[in-house]
This record gives structure tokens, C-alpha cells and sequence, in this order.
């Protein structure tokens, strides 16, 4: 599913993740840098808070798990991330949800079962 909607992530800057532990937040992650041709494989940034993955657009992939509020955002370059050319895709946003962007796209995803996942995808 990441794969494919890559094709159509052109003009978007912030793809806001919920989904809980396992729901498949990093696999989507890897799809998206795989539609982007990223060299690099996606892998959870638990504790390194964000990696960046580089192919045809680079791709900046948060995860604010250990990020209680927004303002430690700003101490990482936050905004600089949000105002380059890279997609940023962020895990546990609802954490930082009074920093994200009106136009992001919010991305929910609901284990149904271990091989099954309900995915719905909000344009804003």
C-alpha cells in the first residue's frame, strides 16, 4: 500500500501515522521509501527519533513515541525537515498533533488480525 500511494505523494510534505504497537506503521514506511527507490531499507527510528532514506525524494521518517510534546521538536530541526523538498512521515503523531501541518495527510492503521490491517487515509 505505501508503494502505491508514493506515486501520488508528489505534493505532500507531512503523512501523519496512528496506528498501535505492530499495527505495521514502519512496514508502511518501508513501502513508501521502496516506491521512492530508497536505497536504504526502513527501519524503526524508536530511538534515534528520525531517519532519512534517499532515493528519486528523500524521505524523513519520525517517530515520536518518546516525544511527550512539541516543543522537543523544535530543538531537532522540525521545521527545517517540514520546509525541505523530503516527505516526512510521522509515527505516534498524535503526540506532536499541534505541530503537524494543516495539509497533512493522516494515515490510520487498524490490525484486523496478524496478516490482516484496515488502512484509511485522510487527504487533508
Amino acid at each position: 500500500m505505501g508503494r502505491e500511494l508514493a506515486k501520488s505523494m508528489d505534493s505532500v510534505s507531512v503523512i501523519a501515522l496512528y496506528g498501535g504497537l505492530g499495527a505495521g506503521k514502519t512496514a508502511f514506511v518501508s513501502g513508501v521509501a521502496e516506491g521512492f527507490a530508497c536505497r536504504q531499507r526502513a527501519s524503526s527510528p524508536t530511538y534515534n527519533i528520525v531517519n532519512e532514506y534517499y532515493g528519486s525524494r528523500r524521505v524523513c521518517h519520525f517517530d515520536m513515541y518518546r516525544i511527550t510534546d512539541s516543543e522537543r521538536l523544535f530543538e531537532i530541526g522540525w521545521e527545517e525537515y517540514v520546509d525541505s523538498d523530503a516527505l516526512c512521515i510521522v509515527e505516534w503523531s498524535e503526540n506532536i498533533e499541534d505541530a503537524l501541518p494543516d495539509d497533512c495527510w493522516k494515515i490510520v492503521i487498524e490490525k484486523l488480525s496478524d496478516t490482516q490491517r484496515k488502512i484509511q487515509v485522510i487527504k487533508c
